[in-house]
């Protein structure tokens, strides 16, 4: 069983980010996300900014390479999450780098050259072609997709699958 995480922008360019003062955004947060995220026990905050994410993905793709996915993964969570950081800017991500011990110049070095660009286009195609419109959403090699957040139940029927995305 193994899950793999993939890219997926929210608001890619040409889309219109979000104004975190909006009505609308601060219902949704008031009403959905803070009343869940409480009763999960995970801290989220409304960002203070919605910046655009290919380039983080690109950074997620990177660490992947050096194998520290996982920590890069967390870490960009709770930068945007926890603290309302920019983790579309790319000294964001370096120091999240030279957070965890990581090599800055070398993730400046492969954003720069746009190394991993091919794997993040794949990845948003690969949602294109699945027709995922929002996260998170996960798949199952089987073709079985869930979008948004999901039942213990759903989840765990998913789980039986042996390998599955999430976007």
């Amino acid at each position: 069983m193994e899950a793999v995480w993939s890219a997926f922008e929210l608001r890619p360019e040409g889309f219109p980010v979000l104004d975190p003062n909006a009505p609308y955004i601060q219902r949704v947060w008031k009403d959905y996300v803070q009343p869940m995220s409480e009763k999960m026990g995970i801290t989220m905050n409304l960002p203070p900014v919605q910046p655009r994410t290919r380039r983080t993905h690109e950074a997620a793709h990177w660490a992947r390479s050096v194998g520290r996915f996982d920590a890069v993964h967390e870490a960009l969570f709770r930068a945007f999450f926890e603290r309302g950081e920019d983790i579309g800017d790319e000294t964001v991500l370096q120091n999240l780098a030279l957070s965890l011990g990581m090599d800055a110049e070398a993730l400046h070095q492969a954003l720069s050259r746009h190394e991993f660009e091919q794997s993040v286009q794949a990845d948003l195609d690969e949602a294109a072609r699945l027709e995922i419109s929002g996260v998170p959403a996960f798949v199952s090699d089987a073709g079985q997709i869930l979008s948004g957040v999901q039942s213990v139940d759903a989840l765990r029927n998913l789980v039986a699958s042996p390998r599955r995305r999430i976007f």
